[in-house]
């Protein structure tokens, strides 16, 4: 977004309007940090505002302050509706195509007509909206929320709430500010949060230390699963629906898995499968470190996207022949994987 686009946005929002966020299915701690920390700034602008998301987020997400204002599509689909085409502005947030949104949501999104404005840190968005600020070297959305209320001339209204919603944002997906775009900026924006009135340890705790007996039986079963293949510097974890029916799964609870694949030495490339019987597909989650973008690979192979070293996609496979599909391919990222080790 360039210097004239943004003083049109602002101009835009010099005056109370109706909006939306949306962000993505199956959010994270970064979607939902950063649709409240943007919701509680426009909240105090005086416009009228509403989160949606397409599905429920993981309980670990819960207390996050104006979760219960959240309205769930997937829930009540005409409420959904109403709001979103009465909107006059929708911020979509930590996505950049609509079918992020599933198959439920998106058909709504492309028949409404309001001033679309893309918040992003992802790579290759599609060009659906009027203003967009994406920036894929970025730690976060949450970063860039921030960046965008600093832009804004308005960082004097982050208070105790927007302070941590964002918080919560920047640390769940810079993996506790271990991952590589996590840069001084980052940690400035963080310090100037704790000044705000975010309690680092309490966001730290209420996130990480949720663990229940069945998820640590899950992880158990996760890590029984894992299969390590030295030649190609990868390894990856497989989880049946049964298996997850086995331990009471709850959403979040694999939150996670992939990094121990990925944390194993010389382990360049880790992925999980996930079977989601309900959905009819095989939900996968790929890291990698160094070079190797598993951006391209989901894009290329696996109906996804995301960043580098992060990124999902999607099989309608069965559980076996998703896997099969995945160990085939190997073999022709051998040298990128030794070149990354």
């Amino acid at each position: 977004m360039n210097e004239a686009e943004f003083e049109r946005l602002k101009q835009v929002l010099s005056e109370p309007k109706k909006i939306a966020i949306v962000t993505h299915r199956n959010p994270d701690g970064d979607a939902y940090g950063s649709s409240l920390g943007l919701y509680w700034f426009l909240i105090k602008k005086g416009h009228e505002v509403t989160v949606v998301s397409p599905n429920d987020c993981p309980g670990f997400l819960k207390w996050l302050p104006g979760e219960d204002q959240i309205e769930i599509f997937e829930g009540n689909q005409e409420k959904g509706k109403e709001i979103l085409h009465a909107a006059e502005l929708v911020f979509t947030l930590d996505f950049n195509a609509f079918h992020r949104l599933g198959e439920v949501m998106a058909p709504v999104m492309e028949e409404i007509h309001p001033i679309f404005v893309m918040i992003d840190h992802h790579q290759q968005p599609d060009e659906y909206a009027e203003f967009s600020f994406v920036n894929s070297s970025m730690s976060s959305t949450s970063e860039m929320i921030y960046q965008f209320i600093d832009r804004l001339g308005m960082k004097e209204s982050i208070d105790n709430d927007i302070a941590t919603c964002l918080y919560a944002g920047i640390l769940t997906d810079t993996g506790s500010f271990r991952f590589p775009a996590t840069t001084s900026a980052t940690h400035k924006v963080v310090a100037n949060l704790l000044d705000k009135g975010a309690n680092n340890a309490d966001i730290y705790n209420r996130i990480h230390d949720v663990n229940t007996y069945n998820r640590m039986q899950l992880l158990g079963r996760a890590l029984d699963n894992m299969v390590v293949l030295d030649k190609f510097h990868t390894a990856y974890i497989t989880l049946s629906q049964g298996e997850l029916n086995r331990y009471k799964f709850q959403r979040g609870d694999t939150e996670g898995f992939v990094n121990y694949a990925l944390s194993i030495k010389n382990v360049m490339f880790a992925a999980i499968f996930i079977e989601d019987r309900k959905q009819k597909i095989i939900k996968i989650s790929f890291r990698s470190v160094g070079e190797f973008s598993v951006n391209e690979f989901a894009r290329n192979h696996f109906n996804g996207g995301g960043h580098v070293n992060a990124a999902g996609g999607r099989s309608e496979l069965s559980l076996n022949e998703t896997v099969q599909k995945f160990v085939n391919l190997l073999p022709s990222l051998t040298n990128e994987l030794t070149m990354s080790s």
